[in-house]
């Protein structure tokens, strides 16, 4: 009886890995598919506003009817202190609720957004679709309340891979941007197998994995060490300034602006002026054609980082929804190409580093912005990469685009701080 009772003992935690294993391999596959499939829907509706916008000049002048459609329905549904991305984040991180109307209303208005010219993003939107489906399918499924955090971890990392294309980076960033210097290693198969499964059918189904070229990769030297050191510095310095223009402008608006209604017009006519000044609309929409131009050695306006950055900061205070990750990207992509014609540095690989570099400052995520550079740019320039990021992760501070962002662990020290972003 007691060798029986001691080889259940010994067996005991393989059962439980195994339990695990199959639990989590079931329920990932599942929110994978379902976030899969709508974010695919959803990338496809992103595609067509993005088209429409571009076929009809006239379209923005619609910006405050949109506007005021999206302050509306979230006013409809109660849903006027939804936190958007940040809920997500908090949710994983405290006892705070995702509520159920998040997916469809970040849906629709995300599409709407897009539709008008607001400088925001799709990934940002991904991040709230997927983890509010996460959420909803926990419930569904009466998964307890440490387990529907990682729901909403997969249905974060289904759909941010699903609209973007990059599994590994998607899988790792729900585990990473909660917590900095804690990884909810506990998600690490369920983020993963989601990730996959939801970038496997947006694929399957028409949505393309981002992919940019950046030519010839110099060998890595002393001076290539210098450049990514250098470019590092001067993107943590551009994260801070970009995190505090996007949390200040919001402020700005609520503080003279109290009225949503009003907020979203004001947002509208400055996002109709600033098109009309700049008529070649490559601030408009969430980014993608302006890095597309910055790899392609089109002529790109020195200050196209800036005004990236003012056209986001306007949309996205004002009240339109979406998210900071593409257009981040698409700053760190202009500034990129900027520093390249200072410093004689190869064009592309300028570019592709100041994305990343930037990305990594303000998400404070470097294992994840790492693996997003493999997948977006390939492995030839990883020494670059890896030091940029590094580089500009520890200089930007406790800055972040996400207020609901924790650092558990100290940047600099082996010390315990458990602070909120700024």
């Amino acid at each position: 009886m007691k060798e029986n009772q001691e080889f259940l003992d010994r067996i005991a935690p393989l059962a439980q890995n195994i339990h695990y294993f199959v639990k989590w391999t079931i329920i990932s596959v599942t929110i994978g598919t379902v976030v899969g499939l709508i974010s695919t829907l959803f990338g496809h509706g992103v595609l067509w506003a993005s088209e429409t916008f571009g076929k009809y000049p006239w379209v923005f002048y619609l910006a405050p009817a949109a506007g005021l459609l999206i302050v509306l329905l979230y006013a409809v549904f109660h849903e006027e202190k939804n936190r958007g991305t940040n809920m997500v984040l908090a949710a994983i991180s405290s006892d705070e609720k995702i509520t159920s109307a998040t997916a469809p209303l970040i849906f629709v208005s995300g599409i709407l957004s897009q539709a008008v010219g607001a400088s925001v993003g799709r990934e940002g939107a991904a991040l709230q679709l997927g983890g509010s489906l996460g959420n909803l399918l926990g419930d569904l499924i009466w998964l307890d309340e440490k387990d529907k955090k990682v729901a909403v971890m997969c249905g974060m990392s289904a759909g941010f891979a699903a609209l973007f294309g990059t599994p590994l980076a998607a899988g790792v960033f729900a585990m990473e941007v909660v917590s900095i210097g804690v990884m909810y290693y506990a998600a690490l198969v369920p983020c993963l197998f989601a990730s996959f499964f939801g970038a496997g059918i947006a694929g399957g189904l028409g949505l393309h994995a981002e992919h940019f070229s950046i030519g010839a990769v110099p060998a890595f030297t002393g001076s290539g060490a210098l450049l990514a050191i250098l470019l590092g510095i001067l993107c943590a310095c551009l994260g801070i300034l970009l995190c505090q223009v996007f949390h200040r402008s919001g402020a700005l608006y609520q503080k003279y602006l109290p009225n949503p209604y009003l907020r979203v017009l004001a947002g509208s006519v400055l996002l109709i002026g600033l098109t009309l000044v700049f008529s070649d609309r490559i601030y408009n929409g969430s980014g993608i054609g302006l890095i597309e131009r910055c790899f392609a050695g089109e002529a790109v306006p020195w200050y196209a980082f800036a005004m990236k950055l003012l056209f986001t900061a306007v949309a996205l205070g004002a009240g339109f929804k979406g998210g900071e990750i593409v257009p981040t990207l698409s700053v760190g992509a202009a500034f990129g190409l900027w520093m390249a014609s200072l410093l004689g540095a190869p064009a592309g690989l300028c570019t592709a580093i100041c994305m990343v570099a930037l990305f990594g400052g303000v998400t404070n995520c470097p294992v994840s912005t790492l693996l997003l550079s493999f997948e977006l740019f390939g492995y030839d320039g990883m020494p670059y990469y890896a030091i940029a990021i590094a580089v500009s992760f520890t200089l930007s501070g406790y800055y972040g685009l996400y207020s609901s962002q924790k650092f558990i662990y100290s940047k600099t020290k082996a010390e315990y701080i458990n602070r909120k972003s700024h």
